[in-house]
């Protein structure tokens, strides 16, 4: 009995070093990967846009592992990705409490990188990572999303825009749900509405003028139902770059379904602030988000089903 779980932790370890390294989202050939010129530019430090070609970035901790995992989405207004204070810092964080992460560098800029690129990058990273949830040792029902500004837009998206997946399909990944089970939305973009939207992420993301169909869609406070998951929000009262608004509108919607949820609303911190140090403010919030996080990432009977079956 101990050779035999020795030998499976041997096989997940191998697997988790496999898993390290940075993926292609879409199978090749497929249309997200075809562009011309460089896939990824990076027009300041630590800004990307991702023309084409979108992947994710494992960190997958080794030790004190709880089989949790997380989605990233950095923020930039739908045009760049800010990658390191709401990408790889988030990732160390999460690593250090036990927990997986996954940041998705999700087609963005604009343009042919309009609706539905972004969303539809989104959708596909939760099911690659529930498709391979076994072979890295992660637990499938355990798989959360956080999103930054325009990226928690995105977050809360893919939270009440998601699709159980297509039976039909040939590819298993396809076959697979998209739904995260845990979200949390750090002074996130909400609503595509005039006076309450942010306009350039709403530019980026629709188009100079959408359709009402369309930003109606894209307002997710307005797409929530009982099936969204539990969600943590944080904002700053004083945030002028996306309003309080947005994350109010989000929970006295997740209220109204009866979706559990926290609003985390802070007198200082301004937009934008990540992982960034901020004295006492940063402290707090991320220690309202650990208590938020514990119960829903501590390892449990499922995630050993999942390891030794």
């Amino acid at each position: 009995m101990l050779r035999t779980g020795a030998l499976i932790m041997a096989i997940v370890a191998s697997n988790l070093a496999l898993a390290q390294s940075e993926m292609p989202l879409w199978p090749e050939g497929h249309p997200a990967n075809q562009g011309e010129g460089p896939a990824v530019t990076e027009p300041s430090p630590n800004r990307l846009v991702v023309h084409y070609a979108p992947s994710m970035i494992p960190k997958i901790p080794e030790n004190h592992f709880s089989g949790a995992s997380v989605l990233i989405l950095p923020g930039g207004g739908y045009g760049v990705l800010a990658i390191d204070h709401e990408g790889y810092d988030v990732a160390d964080w999460l690593a250090e409490r036990g927990i997986a992460s996954f940041i998705l560098k999700y087609r963005c800029g604009g343009g042919q990188n309009q609706t539905p690129a972004p969303l539809d990058d989104a959708k596909q990273a939760m099911r690659l990572i529930r498709a391979n949830a076994k072979e890295w040792g992660l637990n499938p029902n355990r798989i959360g999303v956080i999103g930054f500004s325009a990226g928690g837009h995105l977050a809360s998206s893919v939270s009440t825009l998601w699709d159980e997946g297509n039976p039909e399909a040939e590819n298993e990944v396809e076959r697979l749900s998209s739904r995260p089970d845990f979200s949390m939305l750090i002074y996130p973009v909400i609503s595509m509405e005039a006076g309450v939207t942010h306009s350039g992420s709403r530019r980026k993301l629709l188009g100079d003028s959408p359709s009402d169909e369309l930003s109606e869609k894209f307002t997710t406070y307005k797409q929530v139902n009982d099936r969204t998951p539990p969600t943590f929000l944080a904002h700053a009262s004083d945030d002028r770059g996306v309003l309080p608004e947005n994350s109010i509108r989000y929970f006295q919607a997740l209220l109204e379904h009866k979706v559990p949820a926290e609003l985390h609303m802070y007198e200082k911190g301004g937009h934008g602030f990540g992982m960034k140090t901020l004295d006492t403010f940063q402290n707090q919030w991320l220690t309202d988000l650990e208590i938020w996080l514990k119960p829903r990432v501590a390892p449990s009977s499922e995630l050993s089903e999942v390891t030794n079956e």
